[in-house]
């Protein structure tokens, strides 16, 4: 959405890269923050139940495309561990933490192949962040699976994890997309004036 806002407005490639640096690096530090917001409003548990490192990363998705996309979901969580480590409460844990870099992967790619059709239509946003969920937690829960024999989590863990953060997800299938139209609108009332 991003890409095509700048094309219409004729940017440079240099210019182009910098300003979808810029908002990537923004993305980024948004998904260190929200969850250290949330951890501290409502602990532990309310990470699991609210999923707040999500949001950032399926914006970055939707807004900035598949490659940039994929890039915030694999950046997002490491930065996370490595500021909040600082502090000593390392957020994701360091067991969860390539677990998550996946699964946010996963979420911002699969939001990220929209990201044309969200430019052209502001609701296909919807269908990118459900997808995304649907895509990056089966893919969470399959990373386990294969993985169980070298990690502490199990699968029956993680289904209870996934059911535990389906109100997030939920909350982040219509937040995500009103704040992609809302972006998609400003950006458009900009280049009409």
């Amino acid at each position: 959405m991003i890409e095509n806002a700048l094309t219409k407005k004729n940017f440079a490639l240099k210019k182009k890269i910098t300003i979808k640096a810029a908002i990537s690096v923004g993305v980024v530090a948004l998904a260190v923050l929200l969850p250290q917001l949330v951890h501290l409003a409502l602990g532990q548990s309310g990470g699991v139940q609210w999923l707040p490192m999500y949001l950032p990363v399926l914006l970055g998705g939707c807004l900035l495309g598949f490659w940039w996309g994929l890039g915030i979901g694999l950046t997002a969580p490491v930065v996370s561990f490595l500021v909040s480590s600082i502090w000593g409460s390392a957020m994701p844990a360091a067991a969860r933490l390539p677990f998550m870099m996946v699964e946010l992967a996963v979420f911002a790619a699969i939001s990220g192949l929209f990201t044309q059709r969200i430019s052209e239509n502001g609701w296909m946003a919807f269908p990118a962040v459900l997808l995304a969920a649907v895509c990056g937690r089966a893919v969470f829960m399959l990373s386990v699976v294969i993985f169980q024999s070298i990690t502490p989590f199990t699968p029956a863990l993680i289904w209870n994890q996934i059911q535990t953060g389906l109100l997030g997800i939920l909350l982040q299938a219509v937040l995500v997309p009103f704040i992609v139209m809302g972006l998609k609108k400003l950006l458009e009332s900009d280049k009409n004036e």
